[in-house]
């Protein structure tokens, strides 16, 4: 029994002996022990925990008594150690994954607790990793030996590639795998162009019966409304359309009535029912022909009160000097003519208890758009002034006063380039010149 008990201290021995030669074979130093700790860092680190004032407070007391720890491992003849428990936080993005032992919270992360008793970097690092149940095997390739301040020397240059862990737990994209994806497979737009050009004239002869009955629907219905334009407020596709348009259609034959008011009239496919800021007829696409038959039936109040929002129009012009009010439909939301009416009223009011002292027609000529989402006036490109109806009356003041002579320039440089738009073409197209007909 003895010579068993033997046998087993020498193999004991020699086993302590074996991984203090890897030890010492494996010493880290403290970039290394930093690079190495990467995954952990990223899964504990408070700046993660906004949101749970208590875990952030835990892992920010645990991390400095850690940090206390490594350095004094680092301190040269330091020998006086005592265990270290500790308690962190872990975040995790398969909080559910089966292997997982800790149990997790709502929130995603997990409690871990350790407790340091180790006398070297290498093994304090293993043991914080295992701990927390991180993978280790990147230490693998560290070239870590026992002279790491010359190891350090001949790395200080070398460039900066992060743990797989990293983009794991911050969300970042890899450059590596984004680089490797893009070499196997390098889209260009003359490339896709070539690859998808037999499918898109296949898709465009399909859709063209169906084009075409779109513009007969639009046409039949146009004229016999007696309307200026259909359009349509979104991207919906062809089929969508003719459906919006059969549904119209249907409704002029049941109630033919109620849609003697629309002559002249745009008619808008939209979100909702109503009337628009830009005096357009809203027809919402969700709602069914009875939504859609109050609203015709409503025209003629609706006529009341646009010509009651020209008149207040009117009257804020006179308040700013003849400055003109207006409402560019491509340049500002959506708005029904009760909304429009609604932020006028509030800005005339705001205007005539003010009392600003703009002499009369000094500003005429100019234009103004009102905007219920901007908090600063500003001039636009076109000569417009764009204001919001939250706007201070002495900021508009001095700020119309200062702009006013660089929007009459804008103003004018506009009307030159829709000159320059209407011209007609002089110089003859190459199908004329090789016909040999003259223009």
């Amino acid at each position: 029994m003895f010579c068993c008990l033997r046998a087993v201290r020498r193999r004991l021995c020699l086993e302590k002996i074996l991984l203090q030669g890897v030890l010492q074979s494996r010493t880290l130093s403290g970039a290394d022990a930093i690079n190495a700790l990467r995954p952990f860092y990223f899964a504990v680190h408070p700046d993660f925990f906004g949101q749970h004032p208590k875990e952030r407070e835990v892992n920010e007391n645990s991390l400095k008594r850690l940090n206390g720890y490594l350095e004094n491992l680092q301190k040269p003849g330091f020998r006086s150690f005592k265990p270290t428990p500790l308690t962190f936080y872990v975040r995790e993005r398969e909080p559910n994954s089966s292997n997982v032992q800790e149990s997790f919270s709502a929130s995603g992360f997990r409690a871990v607790s350790f407790t340091l008793h180790t006398r070297d970097l290498l093994s304090t690092v293993l043991d914080i990793l295992n701990s927390c149940s991180l993978s280790t095997e990147h230490i693998q390739s560290l070239n870590v030996n026992s002279q790491p301040h010359k190891e350090a020397k001949s790395t200080v240059n070398r460039p900066i590639k992060w743990d797989k862990t990293y983009y794991s737990f911050t969300g970042f994209k890899d450059p590596e795998e984004e680089l490797e994806q893009a070499q196997r497979v390098e889209t260009t737009l003359i490339s896709w162009l070539d690859d998808n050009e037999a499918s898109a004239v296949n898709k465009l002869k399909k859709s063209l019966p169906l084009r075409r009955e779109l513009e007969r629907l639009k046409f039949e219905l146009s004229h016999q409304l007696q309307l200026s334009d259909i359009r349509w407020q979104r991207s919906w596709g062809i089929a969508h359309r003719c459906s919006q348009l059969h549904s119209l259609g249907r409704l002029v034959q049941q109630r033919p009535e109620v849609l003697k008011n629309v002559k002249g009239r745009t008619v808008v496919f939209t979100d909702r029912s109503g009337m628009s800021a830009a005096g357009h007829i809203m027809l919402g696409t969700m709602d069914v022909h009875h939504h859609w038959t109050k609203i015709f039936e409503r025209l003629p109040n609706y006529y009341k009160l646009q010509k009651r929002l020209l008149l207040l129009e009117d009257r804020i012009s006179q308040l700013l000097g003849g400055i003109q009010v207006i409402y560019i439909e491509e340049l500002q939301p959506l708005l029904t003519l009760e909304e429009y009416y609604e932020t006028l009223d509030s800005f005339y009011n705001k205007l005539r208890d003010s009392r600003l002292p703009f002499h009369p027609r000094s500003l005429r000529g100019l234009q103004m758009i009102l905007e219920s989402d901007r908090y600063a006036p500003s001039l636009h490109e076109f000569g417009h002034f764009t204001i919001p109806t939250v706007c201070d009356p002495a900021t508009l003041q001095w700020f119309i006063f200062a702009k006013a002579q660089e929007a009459r320039e804008n103003l004018k440089r506009k009307e030159e380039m829709m000159i320059t738009e209407k011209e007609p073409n002089l110089i003859p197209s190459t199908e004329k010149i090789f016909s040999g007909s003259s223009v």
